[in-house]
């Protein structure tokens, strides 16, 4: 049998699915039990008392008819009342209409009304909503009704809804207890999962192991974890940091010593390779850095993309900008504006370097930040999408890439910024414009 169309109903956190789990197999078994317990308890003991009753209805009704008048059948009504522990009283020459009245939650009053029935041969009327806990018996005779009054205690087992009473009330308190465990036990989980869902975006949150012992040795293990990688990347920064300046040393030293030796077309064509080699650095070291040593801030992506976009505009780019802010009582997320910028800005000038009609949409909704940039130039094959956001690669047949000093790092960056945010960068063809369509993504 295909079962796939629970899943919908079904809870999909663990704290609900571990308390249904809980709670199902109790509340199956109280069920259970108590049908079992309802059924043959109540309706058993019921049938009994109440063939009792049914017996001593069949004794009146006999000495009824068998006496030579109503007044030594009355006289005998009486004199039964007291040891039967009913109340007897007879109606000359009236009918009885076979009818039944209790109310619907009555459980052991239908096993009363069956055991009656089978038991006395004669018309009878059974009315059990009556006050003060009776039970009204009409029984059809030859000189006419014999109306009963039974105490309800004598004919059904009491109070059968004292157990339903008790099992909610068990239930409830369960629940209780079982929701206050599960919640303890889950937090810990659940803290521990934002804080690796905030450091795979770039930020730090206070976290400490606690719960039980499995999710303590995750809690430790993800703690070694991220010492590690704080520990690494902090090498390498300063790794990066002291090959910045000794490799600058040197380039300095030739730019000097290029500038002393005068004027030519050899001298030019060497200061270029040297601005060169020291924008490619610069590159490198801004990829490799990864923007680690920048903190997570609370910002307006609006601003950060304002700037960005003037700043572009200022240099000489054409760039159209719109702006679509759907949560505007909320327009702060955490980023690392730096970073964002910075990736913001590749985009823009990889989309002016390869042509002239350009386009960014930026749009903020609750759950995320997305921004597309689309171009006009000649675009990106599909089958080479995938490797444009690899780093140092260049794709010359695709963009057309001139001598400007491109090492192929412009959207490895743009790439490394999104998932440092816990975010995507994908590439597709412009519909509007027909060149490249960079679609870069940051969850809120």
């Amino acid at each position: 049998m295909n079962f796939q169309w629970l899943k919908s109903y079904m809870p999909r956190s663990l704290f609900g699915r571990s308390l249904l789990m809980i709670l199902f197999p109790v509340v199956v078994l109280q069920l259970v039990v108590g049908f079992v317990f309802i059924q043959r308890h109540f309706a058993q003991v019921t049938t009994q008392m109440a063939s009792s009753v049914a017996l001593e209805l069949k004794y009146a009704a006999d000495l009824v008819e068998e006496m030579d008048s109503a007044e030594e059948a009355r006289a005998v009504l009486f004199s039964l009342e007291r040891p039967f522990n009913i109340e007897l009283e007879l109606e000359l020459g009236e009918t009885v209409s076979p009818e039944v009245r209790f109310y619907f939650y009555d459980v052991s009053g239908r096993a009363l009304i069956a055991s009656l029935r089978n038991d006395i041969e004669r018309t009878i009327a059974i009315d059990l909503t009556g006050q003060n806990e009776t039970v009204l018996i009409d029984v059809q005779t030859a000189r006419g009704v014999l109306h009963a009054k039974i105490p309800r205690i004598r004919v059904s087992a009491t109070n059968p809804h004292q157990l339903l009473v008790w099992m909610l009330l068990t239930a409830t308190i369960m629940t209780i207890i079982s929701i206050l465990f599960l919640r303890n036990q889950v937090r810990p989980i659940r803290w521990l999962a934002e804080a690796s869902e905030a450091f795979g975006k770039g930020r730090v949150v206070p976290f400490s192991p606690s719960g039980a012992t499995e999710v303590r040795r995750a809690g430790a293990s993800f703690l070694a974890m991220r010492g590690r990688l704080e520990r690494q990347i902090e090498k390498r920064t300063q790794m990066l940091s002291s090959v910045s300046h000794d490799l600058r040393t040197p380039l300095t030293r030739l730019k000097l010593s290029l500038e002393m030796l005068g004027d030519g077309e050899e001298i030019h064509l060497m200061q270029q390779d040297v601005e060169d080699m020291e924008q490619m650095l610069d590159v490198f070291l801004s990829f490799a850095r990864g923007d680690s040593l920048e903190e997570t801030t609370s910002v307006n992506p609006q601003l950060v993309i304002d700037k960005v976009v003037a700043d572009c505009q200022r240099s000489g780019g054409e760039v159209r900008f719109v702006f679509d802010n759907q949560t505007p009582k909320s327009s702060g997320m955490n980023l690392r504006s730096g970073a964002v910028s910075r990736a913001i800005t590749n985009l823009l000038s990889n989309a002016l370097r390869h042509g002239e009609q350009v386009t960014i949409n930026a749009t903020l909704c609750e759950k995320r930040l997305k921004v597309v940039v689309e171009d006009d130039g000649p675009g990106i094959p599909q089958t080479e999408r995938e490797n444009a956001l690899k780093p140092f690669v260049r794709l010359d047949q695709s963009r057309n890439q001139d001598s400007s000093g491109g090492v192929g790092l412009g959207l490895a960056i743009v790439a490394d910024v999104a998932r440092s945010h816990g975010g995507t960068v994908r590439l597709s063809k412009s519909e509007k414009l027909g060149g490249l369509k960079v679609i870069f993504t940051i969850p809120r």
